[in-house]
């Protein structure tokens, strides 16, 4: 009996361990993370989106920001992450920690 309980537990956990949630946020990248203050401070005027774009261009790493928590995007080469940065989002995926591999992402409801 204490077989399948620990069986039992042990499925569950797995099953709701590593389930996808769904967030809101932002698009970042790995330079800037929840803010693009510091183009400003550095007189240059940006968009979010042109940050984003051109802290990737310079090796940074796509983010994902729920306020203010910065999770790294584990899948890189996730195809629409390109599209939307500097955007906010709604995103679908597996959490584990502060990494991030997305499923799903498509511009939030305004």
């Amino acid at each position: 009996m204490k077989r399948v309980t620990v069986m039992a537990t042990l499925l569950w956990l797995s099953a709701n361990t590593f389930a996808a949630s769904t967030m809101t946020g932002t698009i970042s990248d790995s330079m800037c993370g929840s803010s693009h203050g510091a183009m400003t401070e550095h007189g240059t005027k940006m968009t979010d989106e042109q940050c984003t774009s051109g802290c990737i261009q310079h090796g940074a790493k796509y983010v994902f920001v729920e306020n203010g928590r910065v999770f790294q995007i584990a899948n890189q080469e996730f195809k629409e992450l390109a599209q939307f940065a500097g955007e906010n989002v709604r995103v679908t995926g597996e959490v584990k920690g502060d990494q991030l591999t997305l499923q799903r992402i498509e511009a939030a409801q305004k």
